[in-house]
This record gives structure tokens, sequence and C-alpha cells, in this order.
């Protein structure tokens, strides 16, 4: 005995089903993977992010730290510096303690005969020298002797020269030339020509 089955639903019906739960089913994946990717993004990012920020966090420890030094080594510079300014202050003291012992001795050396000084002041670098002479020509000597000297004095400079009249004794007079000049000194180093100053240091009023 045969059996004939017939299916009495549309087919059509459930194969258009079939395909919508299909697409539903696809779409859902696809959502699940995009969410997965995301997921995983973020994650990387994250880490990225994490990874830099170890990195700047680094970066500004170093620069903190060579900050700190950068100012030890300011303070370093600075004491160096003061104590380069105490060693000068203390080898100009030094210096000036015989410099006036070499200072007469090198005028003693360089005033020629017919020339009287009577007045020596120093101003800072700056020597002023006042005298007489016996001629203008004298005083011209000694501006070359200044000049030209390995003492201590240097750039010689006439400000005032004129003629003036001295009393010689009781009834005589005569006419000499009072001049006043200024030279600088030599501080750098020692003169060659002022270490004999030590051989004259009772000399103390230098004249011709």
């Amino acid at each position: 005995m045969n059996i004939v089955l017939i299916n009495l639903l549309p087919h059509r019906e459930a194969k258009r089903k079939k395909r919508r739960e299909a697409f539903y089913v696809g779409v859902a994946l696809a959502l699940l993977a995009g969410v997965l990717l995301l997921g995983l993004g973020y994650m990387v990012l994250s880490e990225m992010i994490d990874t830099q920020q170890s990195r700047n966090d680094f970066l500004t420890a170093q620069i903190t730290k060579l900050d700190v030094q950068i100012k030890d080594i300011a303070t370093l510079r600075q004491q160096i510096e003061s104590l380069r300014a105490r060693q000068r202050a203390v080898e100009d003291l030094q210096s000036d303690r015989n410099l006036s012992v070499y200072l007469f001795d090198d005028l003693t050396q360089d005033t020629p005969t017919g020339v009287q000084l009577t007045s020596i002041k120093q101003e800072g670098q700056s020597v002023l020298i006042q005298g007489t002479a016996l001629s203008q020509e004298r005083v011209a000597d000694l501006l070359r002797n200044l000049a030209d000297s390995k003492g201590w004095l240097e750039k010689p400079e006439l400000i005032e020269i004129r003629s003036v009249t001295q009393r010689i004794g009781k009834d005589n007079t005569q006419t000499v030339s009072a001049f006043q000049l200024r030279a600088m000194l030599k501080r750098a180093a020692a003169p060659a020509g002022g270490a004999s100053g030590a051989a004259h240091a009772g000399t103390s009023n230098p004249a011709g």
C-alpha cells in the first residue's frame, strides 16, 4: 500500500522565513565581530597610551633630575667665581703691599737730573705725579723715560706745565717749570724692572 505525503504549507513562505533567519544570524555575527574588533582596538590603544604615558613620566623624571643638576652646576660655578674673586683680591693685596716700594724705585731710575718730584698720588690704576724741572726739556725727558720704562708705569700723559719762580736762599730766585702728569699702573704682572725695588725699600722721595 503506497502512502502519498502532501505538503499543505506554502513552500515559498518557508523559504523566505529561512532566508530571514539566516540574514538575522549574519547580522548578529557581524555585530558580534564588530564589537570584538572594537574591544580589541580599545585594548591595543589603551596599552599604547599606557606605554607612552610611562615614557612621558620617565622623561619628566629625567628632566627634573637634569634641572636639579643644572642648578647644582650653576651654584658650583658661582662658588668657583667667588673663590677666584677672592684669590684675585688676595693677589692684588699682596701686589699692593710692595707696590709703593717698586713705584718709588722706578721713579728714582726714570727721573732725569734737574727734575724734582713733589707729589705722587695713586687713584686706582692712575698715578698723578707733580713736580718741578729746570726746563721743559727735562719734563720731556721724564715723559720719554716713563714711556720707555719696563717698570710699573706706562702711558704717561702730560696734564699741565707752567713757569713758576722759586726762591733760592734769601736773595736769589730762579724760574722753573712746574708740571703735572698722569701715568697708568701695570697690574697684570710684576714688570721686569720692578723686582729691583726691594733693594731701594728706603727710598721715599725720588728727586733729580
